[in-house]
């Protein structure tokens, strides 16, 4: 059964950091892409970053300079470090799963991250 477990979350003050994780069993990690995305209240749920299985990263304008994607295949473990963090970041994060040629996005349950003003 594939599992995406994300943790990291918390509440942190504006100008702070986190760093997210998300471990992944029951996949074969290394011919997955890994994305983060987030869903903040009343908000559709947005893309912040991906990685490739060959380690290409790319970022939303938004967080672009502040949030680093990075995957651990020896761990199966995709991470997101947020520095610099702001109010407008505060959302559930979620992890995501997918093959180039698969039909199925696997997900996480996600982790809250709140920024306090």
């Amino acid at each position: 059964q594939v599992q995406l477990v994300e943790s990291g979350g918390g509440l942190v003050q504006a100008g702070g950091a986190l760093r997210l994780s998300c471990a992944a069993s029951g996949l074969i990690f290394s011919i997955h892409a890994m994305g983060w995305y987030r869903q903040a209240p009343g908000k559709q749920r947005e893309l912040v970053a991906s990685i490739t299985i060959g380690g290409s990263t790319n970022y939303a304008d938004s967080v672009n300079g502040r949030f680093t994607i990075s995957r651990d295949n020896a761990k199966n473990t995709v991470y997101l470090q947020m520095n610099s963090l702001k109010p407008e970041d505060t959302a559930v994060y979620y992890c995501n799963a997918r093959r180039v040629a698969g039909i199925v996005a696997h997900w996480g349950q996600g982790t809250l991250v709140t920024v306090s003003s």
